[in-house]
């Protein structure tokens, strides 16, 4: 099995992931499907060829043979840049690949929120979030945000990564990149003393803990910039799942502070283009304003959906009238839009143009 052939062919059909385990097909991730996209069967002898030829004989392989699993990138030449995850299941090694393009694309080329998302690249302070699936563009929304400041604005970006994906060069900005595992042991310990290197914009690759969410609130609350991602699909359940990581004891202060530091909540869910060129992604965009500050304050999170849909002005949108716009603008077909839907009643009602009570 040559894995240099297998990532070149996954490059050359734009997938997005590729999987492999023993005793199938190589399967591939294209505009969102996972398909065979190779003929030859993994046998064992030829997983643990590939794992070695991409482990090495360095920190990978030792993280790998100490906690079954292991997040690295990895650079083919004159093929690509590979996030690869690779893990044990049977007690055999398997992987998921996923193709980290060199270049930081634009927010138009995105099809994402180019006026929103430009003004939150001129805030001061606070805590931006990106939110959705694994696999849905929150890494790369967030570099494409990173990318604009630094073309843009004379600051000092500290990225704390796991891996690191994109790769930025200083221009007006200057960006410090630290992974997990190479340059620190650990958000906490990265976050620790972070405020200490005098950073205008902190991005935090993803936050999975109490000790995380706490330092990167401490980090806001000293004025600094933070932006970072969560494996949540919508606003509301962004805010309940940071609540949630704190004792109950603490959950009126905890929502107090997400009332004065949270700036925004940006959720993405990938699409199908239904011409069959690619993916575009459906957002939810939650902007906190006075009245959602107040809903949050309050801990009555489950009103802020209505703000949220009724909040045109402010440049939010539900992903209900998302999902609807891509249909009414032929990108994506119905059925598509509807299987994605937080519920599939409302966006047949939103379709038909009747009003949400």
């Amino acid at each position: 099995m040559n894995m240099r052939r297998l990532l070149k062919l996954m490059v050359e059909k734009e997938a997005s992931d590729i999987f492999l385990s023993i005793n199938s097909k190589p399967r591939a991730r294209i505009l969102g499907t996972v398909q065979e996209f190779d003929d030859a069967v993994i046998d064992a002898r030829g997983m643990g060829l590939i794992a070695d030829y991409l482990l090495g004989d360095g920190y990978r392989k030792v993280k790998f043979e100490e906690d079954k699993a292991v997040d690295f990138i990895y650079v083919e030449p004159d093929v690509g840049r590979f996030r690869v995850n690779m893990f044990i299941q049977r007690g055999t090694p398997a992987l998921v690949a996923r193709h980290v393009k060199w270049e930081i694309p634009g927010f138009s080329e995105l099809h994402l929120p180019e006026q929103l998302l430009q003004k939150l690249c001129n805030e001061a302070n606070g805590m931006v979030l990106l939110c959705g699936p694994a696999g849905s563009g929150k890494s790369t929304t967030i570099a494409a945000m990173l990318e604009n400041i630094n073309e843009h604005q004379n600051k000092h970006i500290v990225t704390i990564e796991d891996p690191i994906e994109y790769l930025f060069h200083h221009k007006q900005s200057m960006i410090n990149q630290r992974e997990i595992g190479v340059d620190v042991l650990a958000y906490p310990d990265a976050l620790k003393h972070v405020t200490q290197q005098s950073p205008d914009i902190i991005y935090i690759g993803n936050i999975r803990d109490l000790e995380t969410m706490k330092a990167a609130i401490t980090a806001t609350e000293l004025g600094t910039f933070v932006v970072s991602t969560f494996h949540t699909i919508n606003a509301v359940q962004t805010i309940t799942r940071i609540v949630n990581f704190f004792p109950p004891y603490l959950h009126e202060e905890v929502l107090m502070q997400l009332s004065v530091i949270l700036k925004a909540v940006i959720s993405l869910r990938l699409l199908p283009r239904k011409d069959g060129s690619g993916r575009i992604p459906a957002y939810e965009t939650m902007v906190v304003t006075p009245a959602i500050a107040k809903m949050i304050r309050e801990g009555k999170i489950n009103e802020i959906q209505r703000f949220i849909d009724e909040g045109d002005l402010f440049g939010m949108q539900s992903f209900r009238k998302s999902l609807v716009s891509l249909v009414k603008k032929d990108l994506v077909s119905e059925e598509d839009a509807r299987y994605r839907a937080d519920s599939r009643d409302e966006f047949d009602m939103e379709m038909r143009g009747i009003q949400q009570i």
